[in-house]
């Protein structure tokens, strides 16, 4: 029996495991149609990609699909988010235009009928008008134009495409898609589902030492960069279908912070603690210490923004003062230590690369200040910066867009995210009842945020990494439209499933 068919086995059996528990924990927060077209899509999606036996057959099978089931999909974002991570980012080019990958086919058949849409009514605010977007445009054409140095127009406009379809769609219909707070808790549960379902595997996967999505690419007969075994220390690091440990483990810092969000709804408490279980496992699976790092900020926020912070970072600090030490002491504890960031002596190098990497990069920006360079690599000061695999991974994104578009790039980026930060908080100053939903949801996607802009300090923006944050900025402005709502017209509504067609987008509630 051929590799991909022993993993799609092992994939179906701990996702239907998954859904069954998701069916007592979460579905009680969907309706039962939503809960079962997300659950169908995720099963066919898989199968057409592990049996279609060729890359395009599955591309294009998996768009009819997806135009099909967007139909009836009220809630546009949401069915977006539970597909966004279950399939690898495994690419192909069509002969002189572009790479597709599956990714890219789910915001072009899901977010671009979207676009258009909403682009046609007389009503649609346009893009661009708030501060932050316009910040983001600018970024988003500096990135296409600073391409034209080293490249030719048609490449240029090849990755303008691909800021299209990574960064602009699925941050416009996080932005607008949403109608009411009931729609963004939705997103939250979709996103939380896939999640769970990443974190099973990715268990099975550092407990047995098997990666169960690396044969894919032979079963789809395309050549991929990642998807490939890495270790650290005496273990493997599980991807499950997200292609490197780093970005598992970002993907499972979001899911924390969304399921952190969504537990008290959850009566039954071992379902809730379950829950937590697997999220915590996926993210220790990934062996991924900058989005452990990223966590820690994460949770930080979310104890420095509740009832009582100071109390309750008093006992944060007393709790991690005990438990460090007593690693000393517990079987295989100091395993554990020497894993941590700056404390551990595993893989210590890495550590090390990286501080050499920004003085480095420090010195290259200084002599490329306003726009970088085309290929900061070429730079005399990275060639000792060369890795065993012959490259030079810039795990900084920060440093990245810096190098590449210059400190204007990274004003912009920083000004963007710094307007997405600044709306958060005024909104939420404006929430009177510190312990209503709405509230904790702000205090959740601002921990959630933190915790993202420190984690990419210390990677890179690969695979669905950036398409996440820049759709985490999108929900953000999302939440603030709605609870800039007067209170009547958002609890006064109520989303109903029925098909949506492309001649009434726009009017799905009622």
């Amino acid at each position: 029996m051929p590799e991909y068919i022993r993993a799609l086995i092992a994939i179906l059996f701990f996702a239907s495991l998954t859904y069954l528990y998701a069916k007592k924990a979460l579905q009680p927060m969907l309706l039962p149609e939503e809960y079962k077209r997300w659950r169908n899509a995720w099963f066919t999606i898989t199968l057409l990609a592990f049996l279609s036996q060729n890359f395009w057959v599955f591309i294009a099978l998996s768009s009819l699909y997806l135009l099909y089931v967007a139909k009836s999909e009220q809630n546009k974002f949401a069915l977006y988010f539970a597909l966004v991570i279950i399939i690898p980012t495994i690419s192909a080019r069509i002969p002189n235009l572009f790479e597709l990958n599956f990714v890219r086919v789910l915001a072009l058949t899901i977010f671009l009928p979207y676009f258009i849409a909403f682009r046609a009514s007389s009503d649609s605010p346009s893009f661009g008008k708030p501060l932050a977007e316009k910040f983001l445009l600018v970024f988003m054409l500096l990135n296409t134009v600073m391409m034209m140095r080293g490249t030719s127009f048609t490449d240029a406009l090849r990755y303008g495409f691909y800021g299209v379809t990574d960064v602009f769609l699925p941050y416009f219909a996080a932005s607008r898609a949403i109608k009411d707070f009931d729609q963004l808790k939705k997103v939250m549960i979709a996103f939380t589902l896939a999640c769970l379902i990443a974190s099973v595997i990715a268990m099975y996967e550092f407990t047995n030492s098997w990666l169960l999505y690396s044969s894919l690419q032979d079963a789809l007969h395309v050549d991929w960069s990642m998807g490939r075994y890495l270790s650290r220390g005496d273990s493997i690091r599980a991807i499950a279908s997200l292609g490197h440990s780093i970005i598992l483990g970002f993907v499972m810092m979001v899911g924390m912070g969304f399921y952190l969000f969504l537990a008290p709804s959850i009566k039954n408490k071992f379902l809730r603690l379950a829950g937590l279980g697997l999220i915590i496992g996926g993210l220790i699976s990934s062996l991924s210490r900058g989005p452990w790092l990223g966590t820690a900020v994460l949770l930080l926020t979310l104890v420095v923004f509740g009832r009582k912070a100071i109390k309750h970072l008093a006992l944060l600090i007393i709790v991690i003062v005990i438990a460090v030490p007593a690693l000393h002491w517990i079987p295989g504890g100091q395993k554990v230590i020497n894993l941590i960031p700056f404390i551990g002596e595993t893989d210590k190098d890495n550590v090390v690369y990286r501080q050499k990497l920004i003085d480095n990069s420090i010195i290259i920006i200084e002599r490329y200040p306003l726009f970088g360079v085309y290929n900061p690599k070429d730079e005399p000061e990275m060639a000792e910066m060369v890795q065993g695999e012959g490259i030079i991974d810039i795990v900084n994104t920060y440093l990245a867009v810096a190098l590449y578009n210059g400190l204007v790039g990274l004003a912009l980026l920083l000004g963007f995210f710094s307007m997405v930060v600044i709306t958060l908080l005024k909104k939420m100053r404006r929430i009177t009842d510190k312990e209503s939903e709405e509230y904790l949801c702000g205090r959740t996607l601002l921990a959630i945020l933190m915790g993202v802009l420190v984690t990419i300090f210390t990677v890179s923006s690969i695979g669905v990494i950036p398409t996440v944050y820049w759709s985490l900025a999108g929900l953000v402005f999302s939440y603030a439209r709605i609870t800039g709502q007067p209170r009547a017209s958002r609890t006064g509504q109520k989303s109903v499933e029925r098909p949506v067609y492309s001649t009434s987008r726009l009017k799905s509630e009622v």
